[in-house]
């Protein structure tokens, strides 16, 4: 299966300049908005993640705070805020994150690499994981 992932550029630009020399780590990128506003930012990925349009989303802002709460007011996006490795891996394994945050002020941009690339080669485990997607997707 083809991956189609979407990433939106915050008001700085060091983690996407950094995409440039890793293309195969997203191979499918697309960066839909450049804006300093949360809103501005996070939205149209979320809602590309929830219609469909691609399969998954990743956000950038200062803390990935704001990021995170407005993508995760879209139903059907289920946004984990990252800020370490472990904090990804558990995101995909336990609640299915289909949208990532990462805040540049918190991450390196060598550690925010890391923390995509985990998530996404990490699986959802399901299982009994998988009533808690079902309510919050309910």
């Amino acid at each position: 299966m083809k991956r189609h992932f979407s990433i939106l550029v915050s008001f700085t630009m060091s983690l996407t300049n950094l995409q440039a020399g890793n293309a195969s780590l997203i191979p499918d990128l697309v960066i839909l908005n450049a804006s300093v506003h949360t809103m501005d930012q996070a939205q149209p990925t979320a809602e590309a993640v929830a219609k469909g349009e691609c399969e998954r989303g990743i956000v950038l802002g200062g803390s990935g705070n704001g990021e995170a709460m407005v993508a995760n007011r879209v139903k059907g996006v289920r946004c984990a805020l990252c800020w370490n490795v472990e904090s990804a891996r558990l995101g995909r394994q336990h609640n299915n994150a289909n949208v990532i945050s990462l805040g540049e002020r918190m991450v390196s941009p060598e550690l925010a690499l890391e923390i995509v690339k985990v998530w996404l080669d990490t699986p959802f485990e399901g299982g009994r994981h998988q009533r808690r997607i079902d309510l919050i997707d309910a």
